[in-house]
């Protein structure tokens, strides 16, 4: 029989600074838990969207020309090839995440102007 993940559980684990688990795969799509206590490289996936849903704590996802916070129960979808980094705004931020199973994580370059954080 199928058992329902539980995702408060598993985020009030022993996870730390930064952690990535898959939880579940849909299809060829995986859906990760983040918890960031701290900032993830700069980077992209030239092969998959990547969607951002928070549970917990506000995230930051910074672009090449700003940054978009999500708070609790937003949701976005960074595009294919998309230059992006995620930080958490609050202490802790826990995130799920759905990817291509598989897919590239190519870690780049801040873009030359940045200023933030």
């Amino acid at each position: 029989m199928i058992q329902p993940i539980d995702i408060g559980a598993v985020a009030s684990g022993e996870l730390r600074q930064y952690s990535n688990l898959v939880l579940t795969s849909v299809n060829d799509h995986d859906v990760h838990i983040s918890v960031m206590e701290t900032p993830y490289f700069w980077h992209l996936h030239p092969d998959s969207d990547e969607t951002f849903l928070v549970v917990e704590g506000t995230l930051a996802i910074d672009f090449d020309d700003g940054s978009v916070n999500l708070q609790n129960g937003q949701l976005l979808t960074v595009p294919a090839g998309m230059r992006h980094r995620t930080r958490p705004v609050t202490a802790r931020s826990v995130n799920l995440t759905v990817e291509k199973t598989n897919a590239a994580t190519v870690q780049c370059d801040a873009p030359p102007h940045w200023v933030g954080p």
